[in-house]
């Protein structure tokens, strides 16, 4: 028998003493302001480490919520901390728009417009003015959208590109990590535009901001979405020719629930019908992914063959509230059982119950990963710390 609010109070448990609380004590940079720029998978503090817009953006977004959901007066601070370095350092009073990373000093180091980053700063901003109303928070909210809107999307093709210089000039390199295809469109920068186009919605609701949210609604369904798999295609050219074959597992199952909340929000029945559709397609590709034990490998590449079995952080935890998602909306008892199925394997695996926080990954063979960062420019509290607020909601 499912005990929801059994739960509910490991969710709870997890997210204040494992994950926030681990922020709190070994990430707060006392010395050069802000946070640290990250901590290796042995533990230690690398305090020279530069400083991600990402990483920044996702603590606002954590924190954020948490002082939202919990009202704690820590979780606020912490919040405001990340909000003020956001504003203060990582905003560009120039050119606007935010920086792709700082030195540890918080001076520029990389100042390309990742408009990924863009719409990460948006999302924190966004959920830092639902938790506080704070009127500058929402000023710099509704500006980094406009840069967005009239930097980035594509009134001739559709979309969204996927980054400038400083300046907002054309770019060479596009890519946002050295893993990336060098496209000039990529799914991940739609799904993470349409995020916090969606989380600004709850705080302003302007129907310019409403059009965009219906036009990258439709761009998922008719780009990005394969028809023939209902997987998500990964990278393409200018005029959406597929240019991957790659599957991501946990991008589908987190694009399932990110864009039926998108439906939700946008509020027609019509939409919300379709895109409860078009979720459940998606969710049934992505346990394409799903293992014996209850874990979602990383992705496959069709072109090869080959695939990537080690069991990461933020894909488990996405395959957690994915299929909560389609029980909770639609009455699915076998979504239930796979978003349970994952968190067991969480709580057996990817949870250091000693350090804190998790681990990067499981490797395909069972061991930990230790290699890759604890906390740093892509290993933020924003998937699991979301995953634990959503059941909390």
């Amino acid at each position: 028998m499912f005990d929801k609010k059994a739960l509910q109070a490991e969710m709870l448990s997890v997210l204040q003493d494992n994950i926030l609380s681990f922020w709190l004590d070994r990430m707060v940079d006392s010395e050069r302001g802000g946070f640290y720029g990250r901590i290796g998978g042995d533990g230690a503090v690398d305090a020279d480490a530069p400083k991600g817009a990402i990483l920044n953006a996702r603590i606002l977004w954590a924190f954020s919520a948490a002082y939202r959901i919990t009202g704690r007066e820590d979780y606020l601070a912490a919040a405001t901390r990340a909000e003020r370095y956001l504003i203060d350092r990582f905003y560009d009073t120039q050119f606007g728009g935010v920086y792709w990373s700082l030195d540890a000093e918080g001076r520029p180091l990389d100042t390309r417009k990742q408009f990924y980053a863009l719409g990460f700063a948006l999302y924190g901003l966004s959920e830092y003015v639902r938790a506080t109303g704070d009127r500058e928070a929402l000023r710099y909210a509704v500006a980094l959208y406009d840069d967005i809107e009239t930097r980035s999307r594509d009134r001739r093709c559709g979309g969204y590109i996927e980054a400038a210089t400083r300046d907002w000039q054309p770019i060479e390199d596009m890519r946002l990590s050295a893993k990336d295809r060098n496209d000039c469109k990529s799914m991940n920068t739609h799904l993470h535009i349409i995020e916090p186009y969606t989380n600004l919605l709850r705080v302003w609701r302007n129907e310019e901001l409403v059009e965009s949210v219906r036009s990258l609604l439709d761009t998922f369904e008719r780009h990005i979405v394969d028809p023939a798999t209902g997987h998500l295609r990964l990278f393409f050219d200018e005029q959406w020719h597929p240019t991957s074959r790659i599957v991501s597992f946990g991008h589908d199952i987190e694009a399932s629930w990110l864009l039926y909340e998108a439906a939700t929000t946008v509020g027609d029945a019509e939409t919300v019908d379709r895109f409860g559709a078009l979720a459940r397609r998606i969710a049934a590709a992505a346990a394409e992914g799903l293992q014996s034990d209850g874990s979602m490998i990383y992705e496959s590449d069709a072109a090869t063959g080959h695939s990537d079995t080690d069991r990461h952080w933020w894909v488990e935890a996405e395959c957690v509230v994915g299929y909560y998602n389609l029980w909770q909306a639609f009455g699915d008892q076998e979504a239930l059982d796979r978003s349970l199925a994952a968190w067991s394997y969480i709580k057996r695996h990817l949870i250091d119950g000693q350090g804190g926080e998790w681990w990067w990954s499981i490797r395909g063979d069972g061991s930990i990963n230790r290699s890759d960062d604890k906390a740093g420019f892509w290993k933020c509290p924003y998937h699991n710390s979301r995953m634990c607020m959503f059941f909390l909601e």
